[in-house]
This record gives C-alpha cells, structure tokens and sequence, in this order.
C-alpha cells in the first residue's frame, strides 16, 4: 500500500490513460490505486507486479490467463508513467515478465493487443522478442474513437507440454 502515492503520481496522466483499457480510470485517484493494490496483493497469484526504479512504483505489468483450450496462453499488458518513456524500462520488464511466466506457469504463448497508432508500445514488444500476428481494424473504441489494435504474441520455445 505504500505504492499508492507514487501509482497516483504517474497513473493520473491522459496521455496514459488513452493508450489503455477502459478499466484503467482517469482521473486516476488514490481510492483506484487502493484498490488496485489490494486486489493485486490479496491474490492467489502474483499476476500483477508494480514496475519500481529507486524504490518508487512508476508502472505496473501484468497478464491475464487464458481458459479451456487457451489455458496455456495469456495477455501480458504495462503502463509506465510518462517521465519514464523511451528509457527501456518498460521493454526490460517485459522481457522479465515473458520469461517469469514462460518458466514458472508454463505458458505456451503470450500476446498483446496495443493500439495501432502508439509506437512505443510496438517498440517495447519488437525489442522483448514479440511478433506482429495481425491488424485488427476497428477493433476498439477509446474515447469514442474507432482505433486499430495489432496483435503480438511469443511463444515459448522451451514449454514442456503437459500429459493429456
């Protein structure tokens, strides 16, 4: 909970807010960080992890598990506050989530569905070893702008399968 300050600090900005799902408010405010940081530490499964540089929360990283036929596949999604952009934090903890999920859960596959039109994103993914599947047109709406997604994925190369 002493993470709530700083997620306010840098969570409470449009410009990163427009880049994600609606679920993530704006104005972000101490009550939703609150929120959020309960429900992330009440969980069964660290799922979601603050991004922290000197001890302070600038971001947060996290995936979603598929279910049924999809149960080794899983949505990752970030958000890093914008003071902290272009400096290759958000493409490194990619990469440590891709790798903490592949070896410790198992994963087959993770994907990503950033809007079309934020390049920084699209960068973070390339640079973590993500590939570019597919254009989803009109996929989404924000704001109540029709915008494009793309799909990313990794797969895992070393996932050990399971017996049926």
């Amino acid at each position: 909970m002493d993470d709530a300050e700083s997620l306010v600090r840098h969570a409470n900005n449009i410009n990163v807010a427009r880049q994600l799902r609606d679920r993530f408010p704006h104005p972000y405010t101490r009550a939703n960080a609150s929120a959020f940081l309960k429900a992330a530490t009440s969980a069964p499964e660290a799922s979601n992890l603050a991004i922290e540089v000197d001890s302070y929360a600038i971001g947060a990283i996290g995936y979603v598990a598929g279910m049924d036929v999809e149960r080794f596949s899983a949505e990752i999604g970030y958000w890093l506050g914008e003071a902290y952009w272009g400096k290759g934090i958000a493409t490194e903890a990619v990469i440590l989530m891709t790798a903490h999920v592949f070896e410790s859960m198992n994963m087959l596959r993770l994907f990503a569905l950033p809007f079309a039109d934020n390049p920084g994103s699209l960068r973070v993914l390339e640079k973590a070893g993500y590939v570019r599947e597919a254009i989803l047109r009109s996929s989404s709406v924000k704001y109540g702008q029709p915008r494009d997604q793309l799909l990313y994925a990794r797969v895992n190369e070393n996932w050990r399968g399971v017996s049926v």
